[in-house]
């Protein structure tokens, strides 16, 4: 069964950062693309960024400069730095995992975590 699991995070103040993690089982975790979304309420899901399973990486506009995505396959685990948050980066953080980044850039990705909460605000 395969099962993405996230942590990391919080409630945090305008320029401060935090580091999520998105742990996957049950599958070979290193053959496969993995992103980051992100949901405010009444907002449209935004792809934060996205990993391939060689380590190219893509970043969404809002987000480049200051979040920066990265894989450790021998922990089976995806990561997202977030440095100099802003209170528009609150939301509901999720990540993906599809074989083809093309399919998680469009939102068709074979799995999905539960999501984790992230609120910047003073």
């Amino acid at each position: 069964q395969v099962q993405l699991v996230e942590s990391g995070g919080g409630l945090v103040q305008p320029g401060e950062s935090l580091r999520l993690s998105c742990a996957g089982s049950g599958i070979i975790f290193s053959r496969y693309d993995m992103g980051w979304y992100r949901q405010a309420p009444g907002k449209q899901r935004e792809l934060v960024a996205s990993i391939t399973s060689s380590g190219v990486t893509n970043y969404g506009d809002s987000v480049k400069g200051r979040f920066t995505i990265s894989r450790d396959n021998t922990k089976n685990t995806v990561y997202l730095q977030m440095n100099n948050l802003r209170p528009e980066d609150t939301a509901d953080y999720f990540c993906v995992q599809d074989y083809s980044v093309d399919q998680i850039r469009v939102g068709r990705f074979r799995y999905r975590a539960q999501g984790t909460q992230v609120t910047v605000s003073s």
